[in-house]
């Protein structure tokens, strides 16, 4: 049986958060990585964690003859949480105008902010402080990932690029982490005045927060396949994915691919078309789920525009 991890919705049951609960489990689908990605709650917004880079290895010797003592070699690794903020307001006017009534008006502005902040976890997780991501976020794995496990698929249609990865997850090894023991909050509508214009007028107002980060704390639980384009010989294939694996030490094997639906398909037109057997006629590769013994897990929060590197 695979590991099971604690997730971002877990979390919100154990912290008795309904109304998040219930958003999340409407909207999961639209973001993997939230349903995905275990994820563990800290007390603060930062938790520093030690690395092991290398083992203490010992030699053989003969009979009256001494050894060299070993060490280990170690690294701090700091871990932080950033604030995500969805303010939500509504004109008392618009919600009372909603033909079933203010409170599924505020509902349904509630559930778009939950998805919103769902596809937006997801981005940060790949593209972090980079252009495609949010500078003022965490850190992603476009810019956490170890260079000596980047493989380059050679594609050369500028903007057209997408990346494949491979992800170990755990709390040695990448997950999601929530600051002061907690995940999204969100509170009770209330009514107030704003301005508008240099004009007041009463609204709904509410907000879906929390602090929340990243931890890429083992160098050997990310690898990359990048630059995966359209343009012929650089699309996306069992064996450049099987490249890829040959650049990770033995015992790093990745649990998930994660890929966009373009990839996906690449990689279903790479494999040879079936037999129809009661046809004796040839049809479409069955749609993968797994490449080279790991399951692929399709996002949208991969994007098929990403620029050559």
């Amino acid at each position: 049986m695979a590991y099971a991890y604690l997730t971002l919705l877990d979390v919100a049951k154990l912290n008795g958060q309904d109304q998040v609960v219930g958003l999340i489990e409407e909207n999961l689908n639209i973001a993997p990585e939230a349903m995905m990605f275990p994820f563990r709650p800290i007390k603060g917004t930062t938790f520093s964690t030690v690395v092991r880079e290398d083992f203490a290895r010992p030699a053989f010797r003969a009979a009256n003859e001494g050894t060299e003592p070993k060490k280990s070699r170690y690294a701090n690794k700091l871990v932080q949480c950033f604030y995500l903020d969805g303010q939500l307001e509504m004109d008392v006017a618009v919600a009372q105008a909603h033909d079933q009534g203010e409170a599924a008006a505020l509902a349904i502005e509630a559930d778009g902010m939950m998805q919103g902040s769902l596809l937006t976890l997801g981005t940060q997780v790949w593209y972090g402080t980079t252009s495609s991501g949010d500078a003022k976020g965490f850190p992603g794995a476009v810019s956490i990932v170890d260079s000596a496990y980047v493989l380059d698929a050679g594609g050369t249609t500028a903007t057209t690029g997408s990346s494949v990865y491979g992800v170990k997850l755990g709390d040695k090894h990448v997950s999601l982490v929530g600051g002061n023991n907690t995940v999204f909050n969100m509170g009770e509508w209330r009514k107030q005045t704003i301005t508008r214009s240099s004009k007041e007028l009463t609204a709904w107002k509410n907000a879906l927060e929390g602090w929340i980060g990243c931890q890429w704390v083992n160098k050997n639980a990310l690898c990359r396949l990048k630059d995966i384009t359209a343009d012929s010989g650089k699309t996306l294939t069992d064996a450049l994915l099987a490249q890829l694996l040959s650049k990770l030490p033995a015992n790093a094997v990745p649990d998930y691919w994660f890929m966009s639906r373009r990839s996906r398909y690449q990689l279903q037109s790479s494999r040879s078309a079936t037999t129809n057997n009661s046809a004796d006629a040839l049809r479409f590769a069955p749609l993968p789920t797994e490449s080279n013994g790991i399951p692929i897990v399709v996002t949208d929060s991969l994007l098929d525009t990403e620029v050559l590197t």
